[in-house]
């Protein structure tokens, strides 16, 4: 890769950082099966975004500190709380509820730009995110965060399930400032799925598979001038996929041996 390549580092260094905290969390909510929580989380959190860029009380008091939306937190923690205790009430009603806080956030995202005349684009850039612009001031907010996840992971199962809702409604509140929302299901979820839970491999191989795919989706997007967020979304699927049939096979090749 020639030095007319060497800002890619920057988004290439976000997105193992992104990985790191996101895979674990996102194997976590798997295991709870509640899959929509963290989107409708994620949601929230980008609402706090946008209403911190379009409010000048919020660009004061919850707005942008270090890159970090503290109104994005707030809110984000606020649809933490209701997830809390929606997943207290009954099992039934669970899905229904958890899709009905998506939905109002979404709706108040939309209404909340809806006067301003560049508020498609910001809604957008929410949604898509523009990691392929990240910048180095994000890996600074992102670095702590992962080492948090990274420090959870150590602690005992009752420590993590009380600390699992705040650390989450923190990481993907720092994920959609820089990734979007799409990035940041699709990080949390992919390859947790594919090969956590349904090829039965350890986090390691997760996150490995993740920042393969995330490298890949930005080499492709900056390559071909392609919008990033959908790219490293699909690419995160293709390269998840892939390493699933791979592990498959040499799981096949060893019991064809024995």
């Amino acid at each position: 890769m020639g030095t007319e390549w060497f800002w890619i580092w920057t988004p290439v260094c976000a997105s193992i950082l992104l990985s790191l905290m996101l895979v674990p969390l996102g194997d976590r909510v798997l295991q709870r099966s509640v899959v929509f929580a963290d989107i409708a989380i994620a949601q929230w959190a980008a609402l706090g975004v946008l209403v911190g860029a379009q409010f000048a009380w919020s660009r004061e008091w919850g707005g942008q500190v270090a890159g970090f939306s503290l109104s994005g937190l707030v809110l984000a923690l606020l649809a933490s709380g209701i997830v809390y205790l929606i997943l207290q009430g009954r099992a039934t009603h669970r899905e229904a509820m958890i899709g009905t806080l998506y939905v109002v956030g979404a709706s108040l995202a939309t209404l909340s730009v809806s006067h301003d005349p560049h508020g498609a684009q910001a809604l957008a850039a929410t949604l898509n995110g523009d990691l392929l612009w990240s910048l180095p001031s994000q890996l600074y907010v992102l670095a702590p965060v992962a080492m948090l996840v990274i420090g959870w992971q150590k602690l005992s199962v009752k420590w993590q399930q009380w600390l699992f809702l705040p650390l989450f409604a923190l990481a993907v509140t720092v994920a959609v400032e820089v990734a979007g929302v799409y990035v940041v299901f699709a990080t949390l979820i992919t390859t947790p799925l594919l090969l956590c839970r349904i090829g039965g491999r350890g986090i390691l191989s997760a996150i490995v598979a993740c920042i393969t795919g995330h490298v890949t989706g930005l080499v492709l997007a900056a390559w071909l001038d392609l919008p990033v967020g959908p790219t490293v979304v699909l690419s995160n699927l293709i390269v998840g996929t892939l390493a699933l049939l791979l592990f498959w096979q040499i799981k096949l090749s060893g019991n064809v041996r024995t």
